[in-house]
């Protein structure tokens, strides 16, 4: 880094490529460092607005004039028509903000969104005018689709319009969205582009180039930085990301940017560990990235949530960075005075029909550098024949672009229903792979049952000789039962009378039991007795001696 400099002199002597130190002049105060603000060059005048530090958001405006070197606190005054307008305001005062944008719009500063602390803070964007001139501002109506509220969101000026990209929430929701706002009408609209476009993303940077692609580099996610790049064509709403060449770039966010003719210059940022150290610059119109310079890894431009802009002093372009945070706020000024870079043919559009105009321009550009001396006089000769056939060769390249297009629509077309087609393959092959599923466990099923049924059929054999073994138990049990029936059957004459049989299977002890039962009958009931006592010698042959006296011995006492 060089030496530092004051005044338009300083910088009209700075080297090329190489950023150097802007010092007030002695005795000017400075304003508080800080982060994440924003900040824009007006008639020799560094306008910075709000920011953050120590985790609260500044309202102040603060102003460095390059022909002096001082700095100045801009107090401007709210509009008197807009005392009683509800915009994040509190009286008369700027409303405090950080992650806003500043973009400069004929006498105006216009500032887009941010973080507000305001307990009044509206859930959508708000919009504020500062009058440089008049040294006053005020709240913006909008209308239309207005979008939800968010910070470090990028936003780039295309004509009397604002392109906003991305951004965070109030509650920290990455956004991707695309929002148009007109400045005339103070219009919003919500540009739906086609997919493949850069993910959800904050603090990235961003920039418009030949008033016909917005590009996207960087930004972070809550966990990643990235480092890719996203061109949209703003005629066709068509996202591509470029095959850039050159430098490799380390992925960062809470850098910035800005464009001067075709070279796209981006400093600081981090990787959340780490400073880029490195200012690097892109040629738009070719895609190759290439360092411009470094500086060390605790130097202040190696930093988060800077500001970068241009000015011209003496006709040459010059890079303007102010603030940021590496550890340390700072409120210093750098500036860089980059060195022309060569102009190369255009690399653009990515699409089929951007690729067939490029292809025509090109084509121009090898017819241009072949030609000879000769040929270059024949053409000054003949300037006004030139001039006059450029108009056709301009409609035939402008109707083979239409060509082209037409054809890529159909292209689209064609795939979007072999998408649809295969969407619908997809679920009738699901279908089947479901059947299919259903039908395996069914059979899995069916051949568990089968090989329990073999199983018992196997055992049949042993359970017909069981059951033979059974009914012959069955038939000896009837055959007993019978038996025992027909002894039964006799009554009580052949209980008393008894038989061969029964005396063979009756031993004495029976007769004994007949004994006792007949001498309880005689006791009781003695004519019963006497004739029981007749009944017992009918049998009184078979009958033992001592059984006989003894009845007789006991029909005595009767």
């Amino acid at each position: 880094m060089g030496e530092g400099i004051s005044g338009d002199a300083g910088l009209a002597a700075a080297p090329y490529d190489q950023w150097v130190l802007l010092s007030p002049a002695g005795g000017s105060p400075r304003p508080p460092a800080r982060y994440k603000h924003a900040a824009q060059v007006v008639q020799d005048k560094l306008y910075v607005v709000g920011g953050s530090r120590n985790g609260r958001s500044l309202s102040d405006v603060q102003v460095f004039d390059f022909r002096t070197s001082t700095w100045s606190a801009l107090n401007p005054a709210r509009e008197s028509n807009q005392l009683n307008h509800e915009n994040n305001a509190t009286g008369g005062s700027f409303p405090a903000l950080a992650g806003h944008s500043l973009v400069k719009w004929k006498n105006y500063l216009v500032v887009v969104a941010g973080n507000t602390r305001s307990s009044s803070s509206s859930n959508k964007v708000s919009v504020w005018l500062i009058d440089v001139q008049a040294n006053s501002w005020s709240a913006v109506d909008t209308y239309g689709k207005v979008p939800t509220a968010r910070g470090g969101q990028s936003v780039s000026l295309l004509g009397s319009r604002l392109l906003m990209f991305g951004g965070e929430d109030n509650k920290r929701r990455l956004l991707n969205d695309l929002h148009i706002l007109d400045l005339e009408t103070m219009m919003w609209e919500e540009l739906k582009s086609e997919k493949g476009g850069p993910a959800p993303r904050y603090d990235h940077s961003a920039a418009v180039y030949t008033d016909q692609y917005l590009l996207i580099f960087g930004g972070s996610s809550h966990s990643t930085c990235f480092n890719d790049l996203y061109l949209l064509d703003l005629q066709t709403l068509e996202w591509s990301q470029p095959d850039a060449q050159g430098a490799h770039i380390t992925p960062r966010s809470g850098h910035a940017g800005a464009m001067i003719d075709e070279n796209w210059y981006i400093v600081g940022g981090g990787d959340n560990a780490n400073g880029s150290t490195d200012t690097i610059v892109m040629n738009a119109s070719k895609f190759v990235w290439s360092v411009v310079t470094s500086v060390s890894a605790r130097d202040p431009l190696a930093c988060e949530g800077l500001t970068l802009c241009s000015t011209t002093v003496d006709g040459e372009k010059v890079l303007i960075a102010f603030g940021g945070y590496n550890g340390k706020y700072s409120n210093e000024i750098f500036v860089l005075k980059p060195k022309a870079r060569n102009l190369v043919q255009p690399r653009l559009l990515q699409s089929p029909a951007a690729a067939a105009a490029a292809a025509s321009v090109t084509a121009a550009y090898a017819v241009i550098t072949a030609t000879d001396e000769k040929t270059r006089d024949i053409v000054a000769t003949d300037d006004f024949d030139i001039k006059r056939a450029q108009p056709a060769k301009n409609g035939k390249l402008a109707s083979r672009l239409a060509e082209v297009r037409d054809e890529n629509s159909k292209l689209k077309d064609k795939l979007d229903m072999a998408n649809l087609s295969y969407s619908e393959l997809a679920k009738e092959l699901k279908s089947v792979q479901d059947q299919l599923a259903a039908e395996g466990s069914r059979c899995q099923k069916l051949e568990s049952q089968i090989a329990a049924a073999r199983k018992r059929l196997e055992s049949a054999g042993s359970l017909e000789n069981e059951l033979d073994v059974l009914r012959q138990q069955i038939s000896q049990v009837e055959q007993t039962i019978a038996t025992t029936q027909r002894r039964k059957s006799g009554g009580v004459w052949k209980w008393v009378a008894g038989s061969a049989e029964v005396d063979k299977q009756l031993p004495n002890r029976k007769w004994k039991r007949r004994m006792c039962y007949s001498f309880e009958a005689a006791c009781l009931f003695p004519v019963t007795g006497c004739f029981l006592k007749i009944l017992l010698m009918v049998d009184l042959a078979k009958m033992p001696p001592e059984i006989i006296l003894f009845i007789f011995l006991g029909g005595g006492t009767w």
